[in-house]
């Protein structure tokens, strides 16, 4: 594992959300986080705990939060940039990091409390995520997606860094693609 767990799903988590807006892949379906229903699936899919309101506003914050997330992995060159990012995600979510132990993860840090709105809890996870990048030196796992029309971001938790299609199926597709190419 390159990360702590809490970090690894932190990050996961993170490209999962900024995935969900328009344009995310080839095959786009459009925004997938248009509903409340769709966050509350967000919201049980990645095994979130605490608060939850399940309301438009929530749904609003929630989206509101993808475009700074992505402005990290765009900034993932940039190391100044990038901290510059992740300092605001962790100000302005009033970030406050504990030790906690729940759900058999062992120890790990939460940095808002469980009260907390549920946006400004995954952009305060996200951000602590982008600290343990950061403060590793491995900003360059934070990648968009190699193939020309796919804008997805992803986390390159390879052991030696290959990862350069997101999971969409964008290194299949293209694969498929080349293979029909060769064979033609």
């Amino acid at each position: 594992m390159t990360f702590a767990h809490d970090t690894d799903v932190a990050l996961q988590t993170a490209a999962a959300l900024v995935n969900t807006a328009v344009g995310a892949f080839p095959d786009d379906a459009g925004d997938t986080l248009e509903t409340v229903e769709q966050l509350r699936d967000f919201y049980v899919g990645w095994a979130w705990t605490g608060r939850f309101d399940g309301d438009a506003a929530e749904l609003d914050q929630a989206r509101s939060l993808r475009p700074r997330l992505r402005a990290v992995w765009e900034a993932a060159g940039d190391d100044e940039a990038a901290v510059a990012l992740v300092n605001d995600l962790l100000r302005t979510g009033e970030a406050l990091p504990q030790l906690v132990d729940h759900d058999d993860y062992g120890w790990h840090i939460h940095a808002t409390d469980a009260d907390a709105p549920f946006a400004r809890r995954m952009q305060v996870e996200a951000a602590m995520a982008f600290v343990d990048v950061i403060r590793a030196g491995e900003l360059s796992r934070l990648r968009v997606c190699a193939a020309d029309d796919c804008d997805n971001v992803l986390v390159d938790l390879s052991r030696n860094r290959s990862k350069r299609y997101c999971d969409g199926g964008c290194g299949n597709r293209l694969a498929a693609a080349a293979y029909r190419s060769r064979r033609s």
